[in-house]
């Protein structure tokens, strides 16, 4: 069953499969975007992740907690101090630690402190028949001695640098000379402001102030800490030589142990910390593309290529009793289309880094292929004809009966003919005159309205395959990078 962590605040649980799959969706969502993300970031994002799976691989059973210091702060005799062995070189013997040392308790954790980079010798294992039960409340934990972070030998410095992320805890000793060093607040403690929660500060030495002396020191101390945004960093006055405080830092050190996954912590806190570097390669919120947008593209391709006046000439054309010609599309200029492409790519891409939005104009189709495809879709569709025959028969048919029914009242008039019945013509043809003209009217309507929808669906098509789909495949790796930076 794997080990869960319940995480600060939010509540939701973390275990390792969740870890796992996070770790996964970053991999992909780097590997999906190499044109997006620099190669700057993702090549030690990737580095930086394949250390986190490799320490996830190892199990999230142990705890790890570093002690890291400059020159003289006295960690070496802190770990012996703590370990209750004279395992760490101290004194004259060793003025600086050149080597990772590591003490273990309870479960072997040879692989992790492979990983770590400790070497065979630089290892002791804390299990003793005759204290066992007194180092039971430790079991788990991994307590690091590293070398200073200001030794001037280089190698010394990138072992610090490389398990500054990697340990669960990190304990920064400093002396009453050094706690001010700018190589320790601007080097190191200034930029590990989200992992105060896993951080402690040992003013080591107090056995050496005078009286009264280390109230002072801590509030220097204290207020240093606070310039550099870690107002909830604890700090513990100690004695590694006298003892002072030992006893509170051993119940610190068991009570992160109790806790459950502090590697899970720390795993999570470095994914947080990777994400947080990337999260400049991607947009503030969600970016897709939208259906009013690619309509308001459709209708301006309908304007640009001239089929807007065709479907009014159409209109116009077909209510008429005479016949009269119906306008012709023409193909749209490149300029038109050009401007038509670029405001759908402002307003689709709009909040997005300038990388994404090169990344969605390189993919959507250039405005002379959009030009030509327009052209002919447009081009395509058939006009109607000019008349509708039974339209036309009725409609001369109603004028020719008005026409006799006037000469038939005329005769009437003279006493030549029945006057009724030519009433009855002319009511008849003016019924027919009337019918006709609306029903031409209403073909107009019909025959514009379908030439419209044909245009509109085939340029509607020619939106979608050049514009939509192709920014939908690279907004959707987008969304992908910004889902694996923002989920936790």
């Amino acid at each position: 069953m794997s080990p869960i962590i319940r995480t600060k605040d939010t509540g939701p649980v973390l275990d390792a499969a969740h870890l796992d799959a996070r770790l996964e969706r970053m991999r992909q969502a780097l590997r999906a975007c190499p044109a997006e993300v620099p190669a700057g970031l993702s090549i030690p994002a990737h580095e930086q992740l394949d250390e986190v799976a490799e320490r996830l691989a190892l199990g999230v059973d142990h705890t790890v907690v570093a002690l890291f210091g400059g020159t003289g702060s006295g960690k070496s005799s802190l770990f012996n101090a703590l370990t209750q062995l004279q395992f760490a070189d101290v004194g004259a013997r060793r003025p600086t630690t050149s080597r990772a040392a590591a003490c273990s308790w309870g479960d072997d954790a040879r692989a992790l402190l492979d990983f770590l980079g400790v070497s065979e010798d630089r290892r002791i294992r804390r299990e003793s028949l005759l204290d066992a039960s007194e180092q039971d409340d430790l079991a788990g934990l991994v307590l690091l001695d590293v070398p200073d972070y200001d030794s001037v030998t280089t190698e010394h410095a990138l072992q610090v640098d490389r398990l500054v992320p990697l340990a669960d805890v990190l304990v920064w000793v400093v002396d009453p000379q050094k706690y001010a060093d700018a190589a320790l607040h601007e080097g190191y403690l200034r930029g590990l402001g989200a992992r105060q929660e896993d951080m402690l500060i040992l003013v080591n030495q107090v056995d050496t102030l005078p009286s009264g002396g280390a109230d002072q020191l801590l509030a220097d101390v204290r207020a240093l800490l606070d310039a550099d945004g870690l107002q909830d960093v604890r700090v513990l006055p100690v004695s590694a030589v006298r003892g002072d405080n030992l006893r509170a830092v051993r119940d610190i050190l068991c009570e992160r142990v109790a806790r459950e996954s502090n590697a899970a912590r720390t795993a999570s806190a470095r994914m947080d910390a990777i994400a947080r570097g990337l999260r400049s390669t991607a947009a503030s919120r969600t970016v897709s593309t939208n259906p009013d947008v690619a309509a308001a593209a459709t209708t301006s391709l309908v304007r640009a290529s001239g089929a807007q006046a065709v479907e009014d000439s159409v209109r116009d054309g077909l209510s008429r009793a005479l016949p009269r010609a119906l306008a012709r599309p023409e193909p749209p200029s490149r300029s038109s289309v050009a401007a038509v492409r670029s405001t759908w790519l402002r307003r689709t891409t709009d909040g997005l880094p300038d990388v994404w939005l090169r990344s969605v104009e390189q993919a959507v189709a250039v405005p002379e292929s959009l030009a030509a495809q327009t052209a002919e879709a447009v081009g395509s569709v058939p006009l109607p004809s000019n008349r509708a025959p039974v339209i036309e028969m009725a409609w001369w048919g109603g004028l020719l009966a008005v026409l006799a029914s006037l000469v038939w009242a005329g005769l009437a008039l003279t006493g030549r003919g029945g006057l009724v019945g030519a009433l009855v013509l002319l009511g008849v043809g003016l019924v027919v005159i009337v019918w006709a003209a609306s029903a031409r009217r209403a073909r107009a309507k019909r025959e514009a309205q379908h030439y419209s929808d044909q245009i509109r669906v085939r340029l509607n098509s020619i939106v979608t395959r050049g514009l939509t789909e192709p920014a939908d495949e690279v907004l959707a790796r987008h969304a992908m990078l910004r889902a694996a930076l923002t989920q936790h």
